[in-house]
């Protein structure tokens, strides 16, 4: 018999452990709500027709792909071998996992346009998979929580995802992160000053691991992408942006010349207005040049949220896609969301310890005891009332002594105890114990329903 284990990468989750990932979610979804976002759900499986070539070349190496079921293999031929590996995926697998929430909130889109009122918004709370190498903060199968909002190219809609990201982590606890901001425009602009026009999807690549890998190795990247010496010369200023007193007017004057650059700049200027009259106080937003965010499809403003004073990578990202809706025959619906990562966001509040100390993982209010067959029938009605009454209770299963039932009570984290013995039940007047306190009286039954609804 082998020995069970989990797949690199993955994670149960007790009950204590889902106590603090609901009150995450919980608090996710009251902001979402609020800023008018409607529920959503989809397929964990998708086509591959769906995924791939939407996350740049990285990322259609981290989907994981579903063999086809039965003899995956029969389709395979000499010459699909000599052609290497993607001609031979094509024929043993048609479906993945998803990779994103957005890519599949894209096709529900383009699949139910006609019954959505556009511009659309939703909020969507799912798994993902990555073929990820696992590490602390970086897993195979996380939560996404997401919000998008489809069918407008309002910068309204970038401003208000600022405001939701400090409204989320206002309410989990979580008060020194920082915004990141950087607009995918700015960075075509850039690479057209750098005499790379085009290019812009390699240097984003690369510059997106600067705070990994260091200035030095993102150069040596960019040379291996097919950038002179000469480019990378041109690039220096880049590095050394954060230094200016005033960054977006420095842009201008580089990327004079780059009609695209100017207008990023400008609609990043257009978000910090909007964010202003929105009336954020001292909003923690930063404009970040070496932002470029993986994922290819994204063509405006880009976000990145991290946490400060932990060893954790980013807790959120996103940006604005203009056309993503288009890889599925539906043009001109521009979109902009963010996304939460649940998992990440939960290890920073561990390692600070922001998780409320009264947060009950219990589902029960009450438990009431069982002494076997004179007290059963009676310890069933008080349950029967006390559920009624709108409280979560159960009944300990088994006759057994009082101690092995009030440890249960006690690791289980239930509150509250009722003693239903045969005094009891002569004079109408039940022991509630508060398992938290120690402490124990002697009461009628609808006296213990107002005191545990207290």
């Amino acid at each position: 018999m082998s020995k069970p284990s989990l797949a690199r990468g993955t994670r149960d989750f007790g009950p204590e452990v889902m106590a603090k990932r609901n009150f995450i979610f919980d608090n996710i979804k009251k902001v979402y709500k609020k800023f008018g976002f409607l529920p959503l759900e989809t397929p964990s499986i998708e086509n591959l027709s769906v995924l791939m070539g939407k996350y740049g070349e990285e990322g259609d190496q981290l989907l994981f792909k579903i063999l086809n079921s039965g003899d995956f293999a029969k389709d395979i031929t000499e010459d699909s071998l000599t052609k290497g590996s993607k001609e031979v995926l094509k024929r043993i697998s048609e479906k993945g996992l998803r990779y994103d929430l957005t890519v599949p909130f894209a096709r529900y889109v383009a699949m139910n346009r006609q019954q959505l009122a556009i511009p659309f918004k939703r909020y969507q709370i799912q798994p993902v998979w990555r073929a990820d190498r696992p590490q602390k903060g970086r897993y195979r199968e996380f939560y996404q929580c997401d919000a998008d909002v489809v069918g407008t190219d309002s910068l309204i809609c970038e401003a208000e995802i600022v405001l939701m990201l400090h409204e989320v982590f206002a309410a989990l606890g979580l008060t020194e992160f920082v915004v990141k901001i950087n607009n995918r425009k700015v960075l075509a602009g850039i690479a057209e000053a750098v005499g790379a026009a085009g290019k812009e999807a390699d240097l984003s690549v690369a510059i997106d691991k600067l705070d990994k890998i260091g200035k030095e190795k993102v150069e040596a990247e960019l040379v291996e992408r097919g950038f002179t010496p000469e480019n990378i010369a041109a690039l220096q200023p880049l590095f050394s942006l954060s230094e200016e007193k005033d960054i977006f007017s420095f842009l201008k004057t580089w990327l004079k010349d780059s009609a695209t650059g100017l207008k990023g700049v400008e609609e990043l200027e257009s978000i910090w207005t909007l964010v202003d009259h929105l009336g954020l106080t001292s909003p923690k937003i930063e404009f970040d040049p070496s932002l470029a965010r993986g994922l290819s499809y994204y063509t405006g403003a880009i976000f990145e949220v991290k946490a400060l004073n932990v060893s954790i990578g980013s807790i959120s990202g996103g940006g604005r896609y203009d056309n993503l809706t288009g890889s599925f025959g539906v043009n001109g619906m521009s979109g902009v969301g963010i996304s939460l990562g649940v998992d990440r966001i939960y290890d920073v509040m561990e390692e600070l310890k922001l998780f409320p100390e009264a947060l009950n993982y219990s589902s029960t209010s009450v438990m009431v005891t069982n002494f076997g067959e004179d007290t059963l029938a009676s310890s069933l009605g008080i349950l029967s009332e006390i559920r009624n009454a709108g409280i979560s209770a159960e009944i300990y299963p088994d006759s057994a002594k009082m101690k092995k039932q009030f440890e249960y009570a006690d690791k289980k984290g239930i509150p509250f105890v009722v003693i239903v013995g045969t005094e009891e039940i002569e004079k109408g007047q039940y022991q509630l114990k508060n398992m938290i306190n120690g402490e124990q009286s002697a009461l009628s039954l609808q006296d213990i329903i107002h005191k545990v609804n207290d």
